[in-house]
C-alpha cells in the first residue's frame, strides 16, 4: 500500500513522460501539474528514487521504473473505473466524476476494483474517452489528433476530452462536443482563429485553444471495438 502522495507523483509522471513519448519529467512540469513547490518535488523524486520507483538524469528529470510505471497504471485504472461506476451507476453528472474520483482512488481494494470491473462489463474506456489500463498494467495504444489539426475538410468523431476542469467540462457539454459525437470541419480561420463545424444539424464556432484540447479520430475508424452510434452521425 503506498501513500496518496506516492501515487498522485507517480501518476503525474506517468502523464507527463507519455506526452514526450515516454521522455523525462522536469521538476518544474511536475511542480506545475501538481501546483507544489519545486524544492518538495526535489524531495519526493529523492524519496521516489530510493523506493525505485523513478530514474533520475541531471538536467532532464525522472522517467519511472518497471515498478514506477506498475503502480501509476494501477491507479489511473482505479481512477478510470471509478468514473465510470459513478457515472454509469449512481448518477454523477460529467464535470462531478474527476474530483470524486481523485478522492477514492487511493483507497479501494483489488477486489473492489474487480467487482466494479465485472459489474461495468469490463470497459476499456471511462466516459470523457481515455482508455483504461488492463488489470495487467497495460495501457491500450490510441491514435488521435487534436480537433485542431485535422485537415479542412474533414469528418471525425471525438474520442477523448480532458476531465480535470469542471468548468470545461460543463462548457463542452453544453454545446455537445462529447465523445462519440461525429463532426465536420468546414474551415479554419488563418492566424490561430477559430474553426467552423457542423455539429449535428448546426454549425458552431470552436476557439483554437478549445480545439487544442479535443482528441479525435477518424469517422470510418472504431471506437470501443464497435462502429460509431449511426444517431451520433
Amino acid at each position: 500500500m503506498y501513500t496518496e502522495s506516492v501515487e498522485n507523483y507517480l501518476k503525474a509522471i506517468y502523464k507527463l513522460s507519455s506526452r514526450q513519448g515516454g521522455g523525462y519529467a522536469s521538476t518544474k512540469a511536475i511542480a506545475e501539474v501538481l501546483e507544489v513547490r519545486s524544492a518538495s518535488v526535489s524531495k519526493m523524486l529523492q524519496r521516489l528514487e530510493k523506493m525505485g520507483m523513478v530514474h533520475h538524469r541531471s538536467y532532464q528529470g525522472v522517467q519511472l521504473t518497471s515498478q514506477g510505471r506498475r503502480i501509476a497504471l494501477r491507479t489511473i485504472r482505479r481512477h478510470r473505473l471509478l468514473e465510470t461506476y459513478l457515472y454509469e451507476v449512481l448518477g454523477y453528472s460529467w464535470e462531478q466524476l474527476h474530483s470524486e474520483a481523485e478522492l477514492l482512488e487511493h483507497y479501494i481494494s483489488d477486489l473492489f476494483e474487480a467487482k466494479i470491473d465485472e459489474a461495468l462489463g469490463f470497459p476499456t474506456h471511462d466516459p470523457h474517452g481515455d482508455p483504461i489500463p488492463s488489470k495487467e498494467g497495460k495501457m491500450p495504444d490510441i491514435q488521435h489528433i487534436a480537433l485542431a489539426n485535422v485537415e479542412v475538410p474533414g469528418e471525425v468523431v471525438i474520442a477523448r476530452v480532458p476531465d480535470s476542469s469542471a468548468q470545461f467540462l460543463c462548457y463542452l457539454k453544453e454545446v455537445g462536443l462529447l465523445p462519440k459525437v461525429s463532426l465536420k470541419v468546414l474551415r479554419k480561420e488563418p492566424f490561430n482563429g477559430p474553426l467552423l463545424v457542423v455539429l449535428g444539424d448546426r454549425e458552431q464556432v470552436i476557439g483554437r485553444e478549445v480545439a487544442g484540447k479535443i482528441w479525435v479520430k477518424k469517422k470510418r475508424d472504431l471506437i470501443d471495438g464497435g462502429r460509431i452510434d449511426e444517431e451520433n452521425s
